[in-house]
């Protein structure tokens, strides 16, 4: 079992109403069994136990796991869980995935024909501004303390306050804005811009990047190197978040990442199977364990959803579950040299290439990328049939490489070499020899779009990369079933963003709707 960072569901004080309206939380519960931060900070230990639960709230939905005492009401666990969600708004909604399924409004994600009332969105709004909420109150508890373990930890929750506020920024553009000054109580936050919660976010990292441990000083915690991979990426979509180029900015994030302990993995699968906390090019995951973190978004998710049709579930995948829902478009599929390159990880038996009707599994190939056996091809350690050990790679060196070569070619300085050699040995690994290598003159932007689709596919990457390069919506690349057309149409530009969801406005009156919804 993987040594993680551990889970601690006690200090949770109830379960989250999800709505901007702040209620009045500033109360000591009458019964002295239940658990407040007043009555549970007593020794370093609980400190980190805390902290735990701050990054809990990335990868599971609730107290007890996989399902029961759930952090949000209102929201299935499952549906509701951080990572399901954010995965989806950033692949289903682009030419890497299709879901067949008919749950609710998701299939309005591929067609990108969502609306402000879609409670997938509402699931993620909330999801963020709870993680917003307790790293809030941990940053609170921590305020007059002096010990120096407990300082990191503080700089880790003010690091993951970041990094949801992140997310809401790219995701939403506006967002509700609370800190650790904003005391519980009774009141309407108020609506931050994109600009200003751009530089809030800028000046936190800045801020607390040296507070933080050393690169890979504990497994599946913030350091100095996520910190750097985060500002980097916050640098790399300037442009698009506040429309100001800062690719010299991204460079100069990303130079002690790129000088750092990470080393690319001899192979390429050994990012996504049941012990890719072993792999050297692991930055920052989500990391999950099938006894200790349960839960049926995350990763469960991911990796059994991609399973169906013809696949052996144990056999290939070490699970027994094959939820039989989540393919992709003809549109990955063809960036691929289907003969040579290691990461096209299809399922095309039974499967069709093209897709007449998203809701029927075998038409789209599948995806073989996540498993829940290790590298070996060894069942996982904790043999857990359903519930998996694979962790969630949110940042990896490979990453870091098509970053800094796509700042390079963007005119953000660095090494042009330098830049070509990053892709070429990504493409060594893929190929198993020098035949994928490309010139100088081949690292276009057009190429490197099409690069991180091979690199990087279903890691959550696509949908932010096709609005930096302006090819999400109204740009001149479409996919089948874009527009909710089988050949695929442009859609409006205003859908870069989604919408503020309908529950939200109507809870907190400083809200204001993004344009064209």
């Amino acid at each position: 079992m993987k040594n993680n960072i551990k889970i601690w569901l006690i200090i949770a004080l109830g379960s989250f109403v999800a709505a901007s309206c702040v209620g009045d939380l500033d109360v000591i519960p009458l019964d002295p069994n239940v658990a407040v931060s007043e009555t549970v900070y007593n020794t370093t230990a609980d400190y980190k136990e805390g902290l735990a639960k701050l990054y809990a709230t990335f990868a599971i939905s609730g107290q007890r796991g996989p399902d029961g005492l759930p952090d949000i009401e209102g929201i299935d666990e499952g549906f509701g869980n951080y990572l399901r969600q954010y995965w989806n708004h950033q692949e289903l909604t682009t030419d890497e995935a299709v879901l067949s399924w008919n749950d609710a409004t998701i299939k309005d994600f591929h067609s990108q024909t969502w609306t402000a009332t879609d409670g997938f969105i509402a699931a993620m709004h909330s999801r963020i501004m709870y993680s917003v909420a307790l790293s809030n109150e941990f940053i609170r508890v921590t305020a007059d303390t002096e010990e120096e373990e407990i300082l990191r930890f503080r700089a880790e929750a003010r690091f993951l306050r970041a990094l949801a506020y992140s997310h809401g920024l790219d995701l939403f553009g506006t967002m509700p804005f609370v800190t650790e000054e904003n005391l519980p109580g009774a009141f309407f936050p108020e609506r931050i811009s994109r600009e200003d919660l751009f530089a809030y976010i800028e000046s936190e990292l800045l801020e607390i990047r040296d507070q933080l441990g050393p690169a890979k000083f504990e497994y599946g915690r913030a350091d100095q190197g996520v910190a750097g991979m985060l500002l980097a990426k916050l640098y790399l979509n300037a442009e698009v978040y506040v429309g100001q180029a800062r690719y010299a900015d991204c460079i100069a994030a990303l130079e002690p990442v790129l000088n750092g302990p990470y080393q690319i993995a001899d192979q390429y699968l050994h990012s996504f199977v049941a012990d890719n906390h072993t792999s050297p090019e692991m930055i920052f995951s989500l990391t999950y364990d099938g006894v200790e973190t349960q839960t049926w978004g995350g990763m469960v998710y991911i990796l059994h959803a991609q399973i169906g049709g013809t696949m052996n579930a144990i056999e290939m995948f070490g699970t027994s579950d094959a939820w039989s829902g989540l393919r992709t478009t003809s549109a990955l599929v063809n960036k691929f040299d289907m003969d040579s390159d290691s990461r096209a990880l299809f399922w095309t038996d039974g499967q069709s290439l093209e897709i007449d009707d998203v809701g029927i599994f075998s038409q789209g190939y599948a995806i073989t990328k996540f498993r829940n056996r290790k590298l070996n091809g060894d069942l996982s350690d904790s043999n857990h049939n359903v519930q998996v050990d694979t962790d969630f790679p949110l940042f990896r060196l490979a990453d870091a490489y098509l970053m800094y070569a796509e700042a390079v070619v963007r005119g953000g300085g660095g090494d042009q070499s330098q830049a070509l050699s990053y892709v070429n040995i990504l493409r060594e690994r893929a190929f198993g020899d020098a035949s994928g290598q490309i010139t100088s003159s081949e690292l276009t932007l057009e190429f490197i779009l099409d690069e991180r689709a091979r690199e990087l596919f279903w890691e959550g990457h696509r949908r932010t990369d096709l609005i930096r390069f302006g090819q999400f919506t109204d740009g001149d690349y479409v996919w089948p079933w874009k527009g909710n057309v089988a050949e695929g149409v442009k859609t409006s530009s205003h859908r870069d963003l989604f919408p503020v969801p309908a529950n939200q406005l109507t809870a907190n009156p400083n809200l204001i709707q993004n344009q064209g919804y």
